[in-house]
């Protein structure tokens, strides 16, 4: 199993199955936060069973929540681990930088941007755990109160519109690894047909706009006065 990482295919297998569950995250942890439009006791309910309800009383209290935690800073170690070991090998099978201008016909410029995309992403994440989370970077949080900690956050302009650009690059981060994911393991179906690609396409844009849409009303929502 480790000779198969090493390779170029395992990582891009890694990345692929990795991604998945990232995605799968993302898009749990979007339809978790539409609690916030049916109002402060909806939302702090839902919170709180994600915090002390998960799988109970099949598990203990918070076992299930610690067990969701863990499996995704795994997939986001490994996710990061392969990407960047992707882009060394890419790099060393071409030591040179190009003479002339790249023709990028055939890459996207969500592809292009992948790694920057991945990085803003990754630093927003890290924002987000200080804002609503931990309340480090919230000078209004409020622990247990999770309804409050979110109309605080978005009402200062700045973090609300740090949130909506991150999105952004989420949208593209997303658009891309579900085309790749697709890429990845659709070429090992003997099924796999190139002139599937069009759907594939419609397939990540859609899923992006599902994802990236709800998420950018959230703080748009909050310094409308929809919510608060």
């Amino acid at each position: 199993m480790a000779g198969f990482y090493r390779t170029a295919v395992g990582k891009k297998w890694v990345m692929a199955i990795t991604g998945l569950v990232l995605m799968g995250f993302v898009f749990a942890h979007m339809v978790g936060n539409l609690k916030m439009y049916l109002g402060p006791t909806h939302y702090r309910e839902y919170a709180e069973w994600l915090r002390t309800g998960l799988l109970v009383p099949i598990l203990p209290e918070h076992v299930a929540l610690w067990g969701m935690r863990i499996v995704l800073i795994v997939a986001v170690g490994y996710h990061i681990h392969a990407a960047y070991s992707l882009t060394m090998l890419n790099r060393r099978a071409r030591p040179q930088r190009y003479a002339s201008p790249r023709d990028y016909i055939a890459a996207s410029w969500a592809a292009r941007t992948m790694r920057w995309s991945g990085v803003i992403v990754a630093l927003f994440v890290l924002f987000h755990l200080a804002d609503l989370t931990t309340g480090w970077a919230n000078p209004d949080f409020t622990a247990g109160d999770v309804y409050a900690n979110v109309v605080a956050s978005f009402e200062r302009w700045p973090v609300a519109l740090f949130y909506v650009l991150a999105n952004l690059a989420l949208g593209v981060h997303l658009y891309h690894g579900v085309w790749s994911l697709f890429q990845t393991m659709g070429s090992m179906s003997p099924r796999f047909n190139p002139r599937h690609n069009p759907l594939r396409r419609a397939a990540a844009a859609g899923f992006t706009i599902l994802v990236v849409g709800p998420n950018i009303s959230f703080p748009i929502a909050v310094l409308t006065g929809v919510v608060g």
